[in-house]
């Protein structure tokens, strides 16, 4: 199977898309732009949204759900939420059709035409500020705390499975607040537990910080981000949150009458996470001979295939592997006994490696005389032999040590690719022949940030939240700088 997959030193786009498709996460579907996300695909990203609602519950939010579509004037309250969405906007304008008289089939009834046109939500801020506006009076209805799980439409040309669709899953955190304080810190907070789901659970390493001018969400004070490194050294903005000052609440009226009585504007945040995520998690781990998945966000953890002639042996393996399947779900692991007889063990041990199963044991007849089992790890893609008996926590262990495996191998790639450089042609060099991040000295202006983009087609990233103050010069215009910023190539 793996000689299916394009080699990512030959061409990693087509590698990236070869193992979306032979993986079984997605594929392409008939409407163009979108993606028909498949079983072991959308498992993983129950995985994630499981782990990730279980979070934002323990840290007082609730799930609700708003409307799919929006009123057109919504988006236009807020000027530069508008101009930051307008393009990406699909429009609903009619609601009927009807039978082609001249026999065409089905075709837009004229007579059908809305009012005001809907928009299908690109995001859910217009819709939710307008709805915080009757749940919110009083300073005793502060923090409200929302979170919501849905799909949202931006319509894009330039379409890749995962990382850029017409549409895509996601959750969209929407929170208001008596204090710009309150905000700031719940802005922190989310960005924070987006760092650690990433890092703890993706082993994926991330840099915490703001985003330019240039870059924040269209009507947001402050946006903050992780940014993540592929193997191709290009970043990829992995998940962000919005201080959203009282921008919204303005926009959308939303007020509460404080503790002496008076009115005031709530503050406001944002932040959420897509199906981008799994992208991310493909191009930080996974190689060429498909899918590798860190085992805490690995839909199955480990697979046992029996190896064995005639019914006789065959029922001496499954009276020990019922018994280990029954040890290592007892400690939490997700574990799938594959006996079928349809394939050969050959093609399940490549079907299985193909999809990142982290863990692979592989029992005979023989091994059962012996007491032993063959043990395979994903992550190396090494064997050995280990006793039947505690195999289980032997297990249990092995799974903790792909894991942390897997972080610190990308860590180590992450942290060799970011470049301090002093000088364009320097930027250039690293850029064009090395990759990564690009630690540099900025002038500040949006004009300096918007050249180096048109010249290299790197963009700031983010600014790091623990930079530390630096005196230097930009590195394309010489001005002065009192800190670096981190420059790349994304996606």
């Amino acid at each position: 199977m793996s000689k299916e997959i394009t080699a990512r030193s030959q061409d990693y786009s087509k590698w990236y898309t070869d193992l979306v498709q032979k993986g079984g996460l997605a594929d392409y579907s008939a409407v163009k732009g979108c993606m028909v996300i498949k079983p072991h695909g959308y498992a993983i990203w129950e995985a994630m949204r499981d782990i990730l609602d279980r979070k934002f519950k323990d840290t007082g939010h609730q799930n609700a759900y708003f409307p799919l579509f929006i009123p057109k004037s919504f988006l236009s309250k807020e000027a530069a939420h508008v101009d930051g969405f307008a393009k990406e906007c699909a429009v609903v304008t009619h609601h009927r059709l009807m039978n082609d008289p001249n026999g065409g089939g089905v075709v837009v009834d004229p007579t059908a035409k809305l009012e005001e046109e809907l928009i299908v939500r690109p995001t859910s801020e217009t819709i939710i500020w307008n709805t915080y506006r009757d749940w919110i009076q009083s300073y005793r209805d502060l923090p409200l705390l929302i979170n919501q799980w849905a799909n949202v439409v931006r319509w894009e040309m330039r379409t890749r499975l995962f990382l850029r669709t017409a549409e895509f899953l996601w959750q969209e955190g929407h929170t208001a607040h008596a204090t710009a304080e309150e905000a700031i810190a719940e802005t922190t907070q989310m960005l924070n537990v987006y760092g650690d789901f990433a890092e703890q659970y993706m082993a994926m390493p991330v840099i915490r910080g703001v985003k330019t001018a240039n870059e924040r969400f269209a009507g947001a004070i402050d946006t903050y981000c992780i940014e993540a490194l592929m193997q191709d050294g290009k970043a990829l903005q992995a998940g962000t949150s919005h201080f959203l000052g009282q921008n919204f609440a303005k926009a959308f009226d939303v007020q509460f009458s404080n503790k002496e009585n008076k009115l005031e504007y709530v503050w406001a945040t944002s932040w959420g996470v897509s199906t981008r995520l799994i992208g991310g998690l493909i191009m930080t781990h996974s190689d060429d001979q498909g899918l590798v998945l860190p085992p805490r966000i690995a839909p199955l953890q480990v697979v046992i295939v029996p190896i064995f002639k005639g019914e006789e042996q065959k029922a001496l393996i499954d009276a020990k592997v019922n018994a280990l399947v029954a040890d290592l779900k007892r400690l939490g692991v997700s574990v799938k006994y594959d006996d079928s007889d349809n394939q050969r063990p050959g093609w399940k041990f490549a079907e299985y490696e193909m999809k990142g199963v982290p863990v692979r044991v592989a029992i005979g007849a023989r091994d059962i005389e012996n007491g032993v089992a063959e043990v395979a790890r994903r992550d190396e893609k090494t064997k050995e032999s280990m006793q039947l008996d505690g195999l289980a926590d032997r297990i249990q262990a092995l799974l903790e040590e792909i894991q942390q495996n897997l972080f610190n191998k990308a860590k180590a790639f992450r942290d060799s690719h970011i470049t301090r450089v002093d000088t364009f042609e320097e930027f250039q060099k690293v850029l064009d022949e090395k990759t990564g991040f690009i630690s540099a000295h900025w002038d500040g202006t949006t004009e300096t940030e918007e050249k180096i983009k048109e010249l290299t087609k790197a963009t700031i990233r983010c600014i790091p939240l623990d930079n530390p103050q630096e005196e230097g010069k930009c590195v394309l215009t010489g001005k002065p700088s009192k800190e670096r910023v981190l420059f790349a190539r994304a996606y």
